[in-house]
């Protein structure tokens, strides 16, 4: 089993204080999602896992399996196991998507993936997800709609097998289908040697790749932590019921929203 701690973890954007004293264990076998109100801190948090130049920690440690993460480089991150679903994947003119990821596997690797085992499991992956068969010679996201830069975000990751997969609200954009396919590859990844920490409004999302640990981030700090009863709750109510611990919301209520409702919103207009 392998662990990701985050203690007093504090992270500034441009001097402006986001997170504000995060504490956080994750471990492989687990599946944790993390909620709360746009602006809170929550792509933040994976993103200075990760180690995005953008973010600087203040103060706080990163640890995975007692190793420092915060003295790791980006790519030594990736190479301990962290892998991070963007929540806006960028586009790379002038390299495909199968140099990308084979030159990702083999970063990784001790010894190269050799050529017919690299095209095999690709395009196995693809399938998988039900992706564009030409997509290997195509430049990586270049062109791309926002469903399959998500697509081939959770591609990545089933390439890569991360230890742990951080993955910022991979469901925006996909349409009911495509949603489908993405948490039905997640799930398959689901073993006693993979973590998974998840960020998402919908509670579409959670009841296909279910959690086993529920998190509230609100203005920088956690402010409850439990099971799944959360994300019902959330559902009901918003999260104006979290000022009854005493917290006060930094912006105006965001209610999950479940994507069956969206449709039935739609229709009733179009009647």
């Amino acid at each position: 089993m392998s662990t990701l701690k985050i203690t007093d973890l504090h992270v500034s954007i441009e001097e402006k204080e986001i997170l504000k004293g995060v504490s956080l264990e994750f471990s492989t076998g687990q599946t944790h999602a993390i909620m709360g109100p746009n602006g809170n801190g929550k792509s933040t948090l994976l993103s200075a896992i990760m180690g995005h130049p953008k973010y600087t920690v203040t103060s706080g440690s990163i640890t995975l399996d007692g190793q420092d993460v915060l003295a790791m480089s980006v790519d030594e991150r990736s190479k301990a196991g962290l892998f991070l679903a963007m929540q806006y994947p960028q586009e790379i003119p002038g390299v495909t998507t199968s140099d990308f990821l084979k030159a990702a596997i083999n970063a990784r690797r001790e010894k190269p993936i050799s050529l017919f085992q690299f095209i095999r499991t690709l395009d196995g992956s693809i399938k998988d997800l039900k992706m564009n068969e030409d997509l290997a010679h195509r430049y990586l996201n270049a062109g791309f709609s926002g469903g399959e830069k998500k697509r081939n975000e959770i591609l990545q990751m089933k390439l890569l097998q991360p230890t742990f997969a951080l993955l910022d609200e991979i469901d925006s954009g996909l349409d009911v289908d495509a949603l489908r396919i993405v948490s039905k590859v997640v799930n398959e990844m689901k073993n006693e040697s993979f973590g998974c920490v998840m960020i998402s409004h919908y509670q579409r999302l959670y009841e296909l790749v279910k959690p086993s640990h529920v998190h509230v981030l609100i203005d920088g700090k956690i402010v409850l932590s439990g099971g799944v009863e959360i994300i019902e709750r959330i559902d009901e109510s918003g999260y104006e019921w979290v000022k009854e611990l005493g917290i006060e919301l930094k912006q105006e209520e965001k209610k999950v929203i479940l994507l069956e409702s969206c449709a039935k919103k739609e229709s009733s207009k179009q009647g």
